[in-house]
């Protein structure tokens, strides 16, 4: 934790994206406080009305608030991120520690079922099981879960890999434990700052997806606000009206890469070797 805080201490872009992050963290969950109007409430009389002291950052071509629609999208984004990327870390982790753990012939099997995820372009697997698939953000979040796991698993298994044959690992072997309680209780542990990278890493990964759906009209559907949404119907009215692509594409822009810069300082901080290369 201490070498977490120094990190962001010393880098100020990282702590400029951890505080970005928890301002839409905190608009997320405090939305209907702070949004003046209601997100989809349409006003016949403010139809494509650019940004003003009334509203702050435009209306859309129904007449409603962007900035209010904005702050409720961040929870679209927010709950996807997270969700998702949860989803993904229990499947990663529980196949990663298995393989890496017990080798051979579990190994082989499992990795190769990875290694045949990931033939499949995971973008165009999403956008066919969200064209199949009711659209919800449920369904989102599950789609994407499911189809971003891989990456963590191999992380994992290399993290056990290394681990597995360490005296602590050795010491709860001859003391009888259950391979459950090494992999779960004494490995797992230790394995936390590489799963903790991946899971930031992994949020503006899965936002960018549910971004991009949202943009080619699949899985959140109107009127919900979400980012992706707001720029794809905005784009038709670019010409006339560029606040409409240019607040949500900002949104996307500095959230995603909010979480990369942030993923990054934490790799720095919790990584040894990164460490001690830079000593």
């Amino acid at each position: 934790m201490k070498e977490l805080i120094n990190a962001f201490k010393k880098n100020k872009l990282a702590l400029f994206s951890l505080l970005f992050i928890l301002l839409i963290i905190a608009a997320a969950i405090f939305a209907p406080f702070i949004a003046p109007y209601n997100p989809d409430k349409i006003n016949v009389n403010a139809i494509l009305q650019p940004p003003s002291f009334s509203h702050w950052l435009g209306t859309d071509q129904l007449g409603r608030d962007v900035f209010s629609r904005l702050i409720y999208g961040s929870r679209i984004s927010i709950e996807v991120g997270f969700i998702a990327v949860s989803i993904s870390l229990f499947i990663g982790v529980i196949i990663g520690a298995f393989a890496g753990y017990y080798s051979g012939l579990i190994d082989s099997l499992l990795m190769r079922f990875v290694d045949i995820m990931l033939t499949f372009p995971s973008f165009f697997l999403i956008l066919a099981i969200s064209a199949i698939l009711k659209p919800s953000i449920i369904n989102i979040m599950i789609i994407i879960g499911l189809t971003s796991w891989m990456g963590v698993a191999r992380i994992v298994r290399a993290e056990f890999i290394q681990n597995r044959q360490k005296d602590y690992v050795l010491a709860a072997k001859a003391s009888g434990a259950s391979d459950l309680y090494i992999i779960f209780s004494e490995i797992l542990p230790n394995c936390i700052a590489p799963i903790l990278v991946s899971a930031t890493l992994g949020i503006a990964g899965a936002i960018l997806i549910q971004a991009s759906l949202a943009f080619l009209g699949i899985g959140i559907m109107p009127p919900t606000p979400s980012w992706g949404g707001m720029l794809s119907r905005g784009k038709t009215y670019i010409m006339i009206a560029w606040w409409l692509t240019l607040f949500p594409g900002i949104a996307i822009l500095m959230t995603v890469l909010s979480f990369n810069l942030m993923g990054e300082a934490v790799r720095d901080a919790l990584d040894p070797r990164i460490n001690n290369s830079l000593k």
